[in-house]
């Protein structure tokens, strides 16, 4: 089979809307991943390779962003930021490879959720454990690998709050929700949800923000000797989650997401 061209792959693969997709794009691929992801999609499309296997991929390079962290000093958070970045290429070239292949799955819609889950889990928690310094020689502080893993806890279940409207909706019979009926009903609330998504603070829990605000804590922390910065980071991620969970229930119970 001859390897389709870029021009040949891009409408199949990049349908309208795919970039434009309110919660199912990420900014990383609208911003640059999906012209990377184009070309490696036109490798592997001539190939056997499934697209469930990239999805395993994806979740395994997301999942070593974890011990990536545990390495002490700047290279550590860089290959955390490597492991997290691997992740969102794959996570792009999954979907254009079944898009071009037409090998659409649920057990495929399912792995892709499961790796969004584990991908932010594991930044998170390996963010708790680098900053507890297990292997700075001292005594290992675990209020910080406790504050991680809250913080992890946190993004799993905003997560999970809005995969649950789509399990209420189905089991009660309803078609998938609308983009338009997560406004909240109250204008009080509406005006807080969109103050919230200006600020955009609740990214922070997400695994690629995150990843690269740990390298930057991490320079900083190279700086001044210390962890104290990436410490402090810990414990504003764990409050944002924390904060964030609790908002974004009360979004869903006053929006018109489960009616």
């Amino acid at each position: 089979m001859p390897r389709p061209s870029v021009a040949e792959l891009r409408p199949v693969v990049h349908p309208a809307g795919v970039k434009d997709r309110v919660s199912g794009e990420h900014w990383g691929g609208r911003l640059y991943m999906r012209e990377i992801s184009l070309r490696i999609t036109r490798l592997l499309v001539t190939t056997k390779v499934t697209p469930n296997q990239l999805t395993y991929l994806m979740t395994l390079s997301g999942v070593l962003a974890a011990p990536a962290l545990l390495i002490p000093g700047i290279w550590g958070a860089v290959l955390g930021v490597v492991a997290v970045q691997g992740y969102l290429l794959l996570d792009c070239v999954d979907g254009e490879v079944a898009r071009w292949k037409k090998q659409f799955s649920l057990s495929g819609v399912y792995l892709d959720r499961v790796g969004a889950y584990l991908c932010d889990a594991a930044v998170l928690v390996g963010f708790g454990l680098r900053a507890a310094d297990l292997w700075g020689g001292g005594r290992i502080d675990w209020l910080w690998a406790f504050l991680g893993t809250l913080a992890a806890l946190g993004a799993i279940l905003i997560k999970a709050e809005t995969d649950l409207v789509g399990v209420a909706r189905h089991q009660a019979g309803l078609p998938q929700v609308k983009d338009a009926a997560a406004t909240p009903r109250s204008s009080g609330m509406a005006l807080a949800r969109r103050a919230a998504a200006a600020l955009k603070f609740h990214r922070l829990v997400l695994g690629i923000e995150a990843s690269l605000l740990i390298l930057v804590l991490a320079v900083v922390d190279h700086v001044r000797g210390d962890l104290y910065f990436s410490r402090l980071g810990v414990a504003v991620l764990a409050g944002i989650a924390l904060l964030q969970t609790l908002l974004h229930l009360v979004s869903i119970l006053a929006s018109s997401r489960l009616k």
